[in-house]
Order: C-alpha cells, then sequence, then structure tokens
C-alpha cells in the first residue's frame, strides 16, 4: 500500500517532523531514519529522529547521529513537547506501536498524522498514511524508492545514501537473503552512483567490534549454544547475570542467533536473552519453515517469515521450556526443510 500522493501533499511545503522507529535501532531502523531526515531537511522541513532506546556503537558514525535523541526518563518532557508540537510523524520499520515502547501512548494519542512507512507484515491501523510493502528486503529500500517517486532521487547525497546502503546491506544480509530482489540491487547501485564507497560501511558495521562483545560471542557458542537435531534446530539462552559479567552494551547480542542457524543441518534457531523486565526472543529460519508463524502462535511475536521475534514475562527457564514443549509440534515441518 502506497499513498505516494498523500505523503506528497505533507511534503509540499515545510513542516515540523517527528521521526521515529522501533526500539533497539538496528542498521535499517537508524539509517532509514537518518535518510529520511537528511531529504525532509534539504526540503525545507524542522525535523526531529528519536529512537525509544539506545542502539549500538557501531552505528553512530551515520551522518545525522549527533541530533539523535535516545529516549528516556530524563529525555521524557522534551520528547513529549517534540511529539506535541510534531505536524506530522513517520514511523519507520515497525509496524506496531507497541514497538516504540513507553513513547506508545504519546505518538498513539498525537494530533499530528501519521505515516508508516515498512516493510513488515500486518501493520496495525493506526497511521494515516502508508507507503509500506512487505516484499521488500529494507525499510531502507522503501525511502529511497519513496524519494525517487517524489522525483528527488537528486537529492540524496553520499551522507544520506551511505545511511540507507548501511540498512540495506545489514537488513539483506549483505545481499544474501532471499528477500534481496533485482529491486534492491538497483537501489543500492542508485546509492552507489552517488558516490559511496562500500568497504568503509562495511568495516563500520561489521569489523568494529569490542573485546568484550568478542569475548562474549566466544563464551555463548563454547557453553551456551544448544543443537537438537531431532527438530534440525538450535537455541542460546542468556541470563541476566552472563550479560552483566561481559558488560553487554546495546546491540552485543545482535546476530548472534545466525551462528546457531549457521550449525550443519539446522533449519530453525532461537535466542532467548533475560532483559528483566521479559525475554526477548529471535528466532530465524531457512526455507519454507516459517518462524514468524511459531512466534506469533506461541510468543506473541512476529515479522518475517524467515527472521521474526517474540518475548514472555515467563522466566528464562520457563521460556526456554516452553520452547521445548512447542517445537514437537513442529517437528515434521522442520525436518522436511531443507
Amino acid at each position: 500500500m502506497q499513498d505516494i500522493e498523500a505523503i506528497r501533499d505533507l511534503v509540499q511545503k515545510p513542516q515540523t517532523i517527528f521521526i521515529t522507529t522501533h526500539q533497539n535501532p538496528d542498521a535499517d531502523a537508524l539509517g532509514s531514519s537518518l535518510g529520511l531526515a537528511g531529504y525532509l531537511k534539504k526540503k525545507g522541513h524542522r525535523v526531529t529522529v528519536v529512537t525509544p532506546t539506545d542502539y549500538p556503537d557501531n552505528l553512530k558514525w551515520m551522518s545525522g547521529n549527533d541530533e539523535v535523541i535516545a529516549f528516556e526518563e530524563k529525555s521524557r518532557v522534551a520528547v513529549t513537547r517534540l511529539i506535541a508540537e510534531a505536524d506530522v510523524i513517520f514511523c519507520l520499520d515497525f509496524s506496531a506501536l507497541s514497538r516504540i515502547r513507553d513513547m506508545e501512548p504519546l505518538v498513539r494519542q498525537a494530533r499530528a498524522r501519521k505515516v508508516i512507512i515498512d516493510h513488515h507484515l500486518e501493520p496495525e491501523g493506526f497511521a494515516d498514511f502508508m507507503y509500506w510493502d512487505s516484499k521488500a528486503a529494507a525499510t531502507a529500500e522503501l525511502i529511497y524508492r519513496l524519494i525517487d517517486q517524489l522525483g528527488d532521487a537528486d537529492l540524496v547525497d553520499i551522507p544520506m545514501a551511505e545511511c540507507l546502503y548501511a540498512g540495506i546491506m545489514t537488513d539483506t544480509g549483505s545481499f544474501r537473503h532471499a528477500s534481496t530482489t533485482g529491486d534492491v540491487h538497483r537501489v543500492a547501485a542508485a546509492l552507489l552512483d552517488t558516490g559511496i564507497e562500500v568497504n568503509p560501511i562495511h568495516r563500520r558495521i561489521y569489523d568494529n567490534v569490542s573485546i568484550d562483545k568478542l569475548r562474549f560471542l566466544g563464551y555463548i557458542l563454547n557453553e551456551k549454544l544448544v543443537v537438537l537435531p531431532q527438530y534440525k534446530a538450535a537455541y542460546i539462552t542468556i541470563t541476566a547475570d552472563e550479560l552483566k559479567r561481559f558488560r553487554s552494551k546495546a546491540g552485543d547480542t545482535e546476530g548472534m542467533v545466525n551462528y546457531a542457524l549457521s550449525v550443519e543441518g539446522v533449519v530453525m534457531a532461537a535466542i532467548l536473552i533475560d532483559r528483566g523486565d521479559e525475554i526477548k526472543m529471535s528466532l530465524r529460519s531457512v526455507g519454507d519453515f516459517s518462524v514468524r508463524e511459531l512466534a506469533c502462535r506461541h510468543f506473541e511475536g512476529g515479522g518475517h517469515k524467515n527472521a521474526s521475534g517474540g518475548r514472555t514475562k515467563m522466566t528464562l527457564k520457563e521460556t526456554e521450556a516452553k520452547l521445548l514443549e512447542v517445537l514437537p509440534l513442529y517437528q515434521e515441518q522442520l525436518l522436511e526443510t531443507v
């Protein structure tokens, strides 16, 4: 669904614009937000980007990062005012307001017109307008397509292109996921044509690991990885004490689930993390097995067929036990998946 003409009208004249994305932003979430912010500023708008939580240090090189506000108790008054003053609120890379945590009631009740730009399934009906395509590989791809359809592709400069390319690169798994299409390659080519250099972007994101994170990963793979050949599945559990022990920061657990999925013969993987107030889950799969269906049905989650998330209010042990109870229901499907 693409309300392109309505969005064109919204950005036709200078407005006060608020941009937000989901909690624990990844490169697509932040890159999309900063790429769109850069474009809107060039169009004369007053723009603020606010994230529901902080994000990893390896994303803080992006142009515009210094002006991003991470929502926390000390910024609550300022963010509440910004939302109240906004004419337009852009919601990027999420489809349900629960994904912005404590900002949910503020955005839901805001007078501003709301726009979703996203590629996740089944968007919640809170927005006035949408630029949404579940077949898009990344929200950053949609941001470029929107700017192009508005006739402003020539406004995409190197700093904006770097942000958008980072989002596309990471959400496609460096162009190896099944979501990678000819369209996303064409968008990537257009971004490259601005003059960006790919190698520095890749190094800033993937080759910028703290020693604590590297040791944490080694510990996880050696001590916490469980492989279940009878289900062609693997999973990892991480306690709150382990996060503290290895001085884990925002983003340090990002991507760990993919190591479980990379085990020979594994077609579904999960990571369960004790975040104190809840257990956060990330699930990944290959082929036709839908972790989205499993997450939606059993763990209050959702996402994509091969990449989804979930959460529980149970203990870590209870959540692990529930996962082990659920897997037999999918055993036949898992064993048939290649």
